[in-house]
């Protein structure tokens, strides 16, 4: 019997759920934690569909975990300027510096390869992540490649395996919204009731 694309696909993040190192994940949920009892912000960095999940992170630790968080991505004239006048690598590093980011603070990257200046694929990313190091930053990330920049320079990040080539994207772009709720949610670091799940123990309670 044929199987079909989406018994495969999910089957896949079967596999990548449990290939995933969860170790990882509870180092960066203390390591926020640290972050957030030290006053330090989250700079959250990622392109093209892993910049959507980058707004949608920053929503989460400011609401959820309570992390001052911002994404440069979420300033479109400032991102467009910038590319303009001073070209797309240096977007990020260059947002860095005006953001005035030390060694308090930390960079979160959500990235599909993680960066690579050699094939000339997100080097802007590469580019932040040397500023971050300069600086001090932590750093932290969720990538779909081992050999990419960010996997070679981070404090701590989760790759997301490859169980088919034929989706590499898809699984490491969809693996970071899984990760970083997982992150959010930890009972070290949610610092706020999510809508829905408070509106269940309040009927409970009732």
């Amino acid at each position: 019997m044929r199987i079909s694309h989406s018994r495969r696909y999910l089957d896949q993040v079967k596999e990548i759920a449990e290939e995933i190192d969860h170790e990882v994940l509870e180092r960066i949920a203390v390591g926020l934690v640290d972050l957030r009892n030290s006053g330090g912000r989250l700079f959250i960095l990622g392109v093209g569909g892993s910049a959507a999940n980058a707004s949608h992170m920053v929503n989460d630790f400011r609401k959820i975990a309570r992390i001052e968080a911002y994404a440069p991505t979420d300033n479109v004239s400032e991102l467009t300027a910038r590319t303009n006048d001073e070209g797309w690598d240096t977007v990020f590093a260059e947002w860095l510096k005006v953001s005035r980011a030390g060694a308090g603070d930390a960079v979160f990257v959500l990235s599909v390869g993680g960066g690579d200046a050699d094939r000339n694929v997100s080097v802007n990313i590469v580019r932040a992540l040397e500023e971050a190091q300069r600086l001090k930053l932590r750093i932290y990330g969720i990538v779909g490649r081992s050999d990419g920049h960010t996997a070679r320079v981070a404090d701590e990040v989760v790759i997301v395996p490859t169980v088919d080539p034929a989706h590499v994207t898809a699984h490491a772009e969809s693996f970071q919204a899984v990760v970083w709720h997982c992150i959010v949610f930890h009972p070290e670091l949610i610092a706020t009731t999510a809508k829905w799940e408070g509106l269940q123990r309040s009927e409970e309670s009732q």
